[in-house]
């Protein structure tokens, strides 16, 4: 120390650093942010219906060059794009791929919904969107919704518009200032401060992540926004507005819906 200082001056310093440590100790690992957990850690009541082992993709390893033909299934089973499927993730394989051809989180017949030409119910506990059809299934697709901070509203709806180049006016892609695309977008609720929630399409990394609308498999909008997937494969956020709509509209109009499809919204998202 210098020798000017008065060694008086540094004891007290030394006495007020520790109190300051006591009262504010340091943040540990434990109190920062917890990190997403993978697909492998998150349960769903379908998981019991297949046989499956967790597995970690290994650097090098994509979907595709791990699963083959099959990857689109897998991508599904954990609720995943190609995105986020990156090495070091551990994710749900099924023992038998095969077998994924005939899993199914959702129910084939959905009574409530017998009476609609269209009908679409969303398992917040599966994370699974179906479109039925006069009661039955006409498909099915992973979703990903709000999470424990936002969470997704429960209860009977019905579709009041759709918006095929729809944007976030408060988030946007990360990294960057450009708006959030939110397209092929179908609005089911407006609560009572007007926020409005949408079924769109979106990223979709494995858990509930949304800040309380559905999103839906989007890769032409994640080619164009990250480069990432070259060959975009999954696309039903458009599947799903076109048969809303029974066509795709040749211009970027909202939409009104007066007498849109009824939506039911029904359980509990895991925790992330």
């Amino acid at each position: 120390m210098p020798a000017s200082t008065p060694w008086s001056f540094w004891s007290s310093l030394i006495a007020v650093t520790v109190l300051m440590v006591a009262v504010f100790p340091a943040v540990s690992s434990a109190d920062s942010p917890k990190k997403h957990r993978g697909p492998c850690e998150i349960h769903y009541p379908s998981d019991a219906t297949l046989e499956w082992n967790c597995r970690i993709i290994q650097p090098g390893e994509s979907l595709e060059t791990i699963f083959g033909e099959y990857w689109v299934d897998v991508a599904r089973f954990n609720r995943i794009d190609r995105r986020h499927a990156h090495p070091g993730l551990s994710i749900k394989v099924p023992r038998r791929l095969e077998d994924l051809a005939h899993f199914s989180p959702l129910p084939l017949l959905y009574p409530p919904g017998e009476l609609d030409e269209k009908f679409i119910l969303i398992n917040l506990s599966e994370q699974f969107l179906g479109a039925y059809e006069f009661g039955a299934l006409r498909f099915a697709t992973p979703i990903a919704s709000g999470n424990g901070l936002n969470e997704t509203p429960t209860g009977k709806f019905r579709l009041t518009a759709a918006h095929r180049r729809h944007q976030s006016c408060l988030y946007s892609i990360e990294g960057t200032d450009r708006p959030y695309p939110m397209n092929y977008a179908l609005r089911f609720h407006v609560n009572r401060e007007g926020v409005s929630y949408w079924i769109h399409g979106r990223d979709m990394p494995g858990y509930p992540v949304s800040h309380g609308c559905i999103g839906l498999y989007d890769e032409s909008m994640q080619k164009e926004q990250y480069g990432i997937p070259k060959e975009p494969e999954l696309s039903d956020a458009q599947k799903l507005f076109v048969w809303v709509l029974g066509s795709e509209p040749d211009d970027d109009r909202v939409i009104p819906l007066p007498r849109g499809t009824r939506v039911h919204i029904i359980g509990q998202a895991p925790p992330r």
